[in-house]
């Protein structure tokens, strides 16, 4: 359990909102002084609570209008069949999240494609194609009205 107090918890929010705040903005938002701020921020980083920072893309923009959730589920609950599974997911530019998940299905994937035919082309010439894949099921994004993973 990671022992957070309220400054930080504030620091962590400013820095999800914009990763590229300054440090004396920051600091004004904490009621830190910049030094003290950034001597926290550095604390965060060493501790790996912040990873990392990146730049936040707009898939549209790039040629990606068209995103879909898909669940995925094996015929096989073997070490092999999931590291075979990744390996091939972890090729496909398509696929922006690939998680690994309890219940009825193994793997959740988050898709973005510039269009359905390109995203018919995915499931059928990617997925269709691997073994040991025995179910997809996809969802269609139509709206995201709220997206805080960036």
């Amino acid at each position: 359990m990671t022992d957070l107090d309220h400054t930080n918890r504030t620091i962590l929010r400013e820095l999800q909102r914009d990763g590229r705040i300054s440090n004396l903005e920051l600091a004004d938002r904490a009621g830190l002084s910049p030094s003290a701020c950034l001597r926290r921020v550095q604390e965060l980083e060493r501790r790996g609570i912040i990873k990392g920072y990146r730049a936040v893309l707009d898939p549209v923009a790039l040629g990606h209008g068209f995103t879909a959730y898909i669940g995925v589920g094996l015929g096989e609950h073997t070490k092999a069949a999931q590291e075979g599974f990744e390996r091939a997911i972890a090729r496909a530019p398509e696929v922006v999240e690939c998680h690994n998940i309890t219940g009825t299905i193994e793997y959740l994937l988050r898709v973005e494609c510039a269009d359905l035919p390109s995203y018919k082309s995915f499931h059928t010439d990617v997925l269709g194609t691997l073994p040991h894949v025995t179910a997809i099921t996809s969802y269609v994004v139509m709206g995201s009205p709220k997206d805080e993973r960036a």
